[in-house]
């Protein structure tokens, strides 16, 4: 009984719902604040995307006619729950003297879940242009999906022993030093670091939710309460996305030297996977400020052409690399 009280004030409170939601607004504002310096304006205050929130929060929602309501109502509040979950599961797996059992087969399940979501609640809205948004959302999900899992299984294949659970990951690497200090993962490093950005939509890949083609794309028939629950949802994403590639790559909370138990230990450790994940944070911000919007064809062109191949010879010279024993 303590045990399952435990999780659930995990899932919603700290490392969960309530925790990533704040983490995720405060992401929207470093990120507009970047955008807003690169384009040499003042930027939003501090305080602007959770003002936005609660001011969606105040409103109706607004169901279309002809709309399915039960794919219309429900899908936001899956992807919400799944991004949710893959945040607790990082945070307690990256927090030094919290124990979590969690593997990558389940992390990938779950990060699907949002576009998922927002492709069966456009279809569900009747809205032809929330539809249009849908069909890219599909092609975007083509276009990425295969080349972010497997630049994510390359740090798998890299670890010796080889293991799925991410702490096993952490682990090699707080023993071995970060895998992105080895050449041989640069290149899925960086697939990842794309694969995020269209993960969120974000510039370059910002393709279903071109405004000015289909207004807001997936999200038109969006109002109040749901609008300000996808918002939550796609902020919390950015934040969790960044805490997964810096769990894979970037050793998670460790640093070369730094040895510490205790509550102190999950303090500092605490401390310094937040700064990594603010540094990939900032990475994607600078990406979505200085990249233009990509055609269809492009965007097929870059997934299939490009960033899976990338990941391919990434993941065969990990490979060929442990063979001959180099690894």
């Amino acid at each position: 009984m303590a045990a399952t009280l435990s999780m659930v004030l995990y899932f919603l409170i700290f490392p969960g719902l309530l925790f990533t939601g704040a983490v995720g607004l405060l992401t929207t504002w470093v990120d507009r604040k970047v955008s807003a310096r690169v384009q040499w304006r003042v930027g939003p205050p501090w305080y602007q995307p959770f003002a936005d929130i609660l001011k969606l929060m105040g409103k109706e929602i607004v169901i279309p006619e002809g709309a399915r309501r039960t794919g219309f109502l429900v899908a936001p509040l899956a992807g919400l729950a799944a991004v949710g979950v893959v945040s607790m599961m990082l945070w307690l797996i990256n927090m030094k003297g919290v124990g979590f059992v969690g593997d990558l087969i389940g992390v990938i399940y779950l990060l699907t879940i949002p576009s998922l979501g927002m492709i069966i609640g456009a279809s569900a809205s009747s809205n032809p242009l929330a539809s249009v948004g849908a069909s890219r959302e599909m092609k975007l999900v083509l276009a990425y999906e295969l080349p972010f899992v497997i630049a994510v299984f390359t740090a798998v294949t890299k670890i010796s022993p080889m293991t799925l659970r991410i702490d096993g990951i952490l682990d090699y690497q707080a023993a071995n030093g970060v895998l992105l200090g080895n050449a041989s993962c640069i290149i899925a490093f960086i697939v990842c670091i794309l694969c995020a950005q269209a993960k969120l939509t974000y510039p370059p890949f910002d393709i279903p939710e071109a405004e000015t083609e289909i207004v807001a794309g997936p999200t038109t028939e969006l109002t109040g309460k749901k609008l300000a629950l996808w918002n939550v949802s796609k902020d919390m994403l950015m934040a969790t996305g960044a805490a997964l590639v810096v769990a894979l790559f970037l050793g998670g909370p460790t640093l070369p030297g730094l040895v510490l138990d205790g509550a102190l230990g999950v303090v500092v450790a605490f401390d310094v996977f937040f700064l990594k994940v603010l540094l990939i944070l900032l990475l994607l911000a600078l990406l979505k400020a200085a990249l233009g919007r990509l055609r269809i064809d492009q965007l097929m062109d870059w997934g299939w052409k490009v960033l899976t191949p990338a990941a391919v010879i990434q993941i065969g010279i990990v490979l060929i690399a442990k063979g001959v024993g180099l690894l």
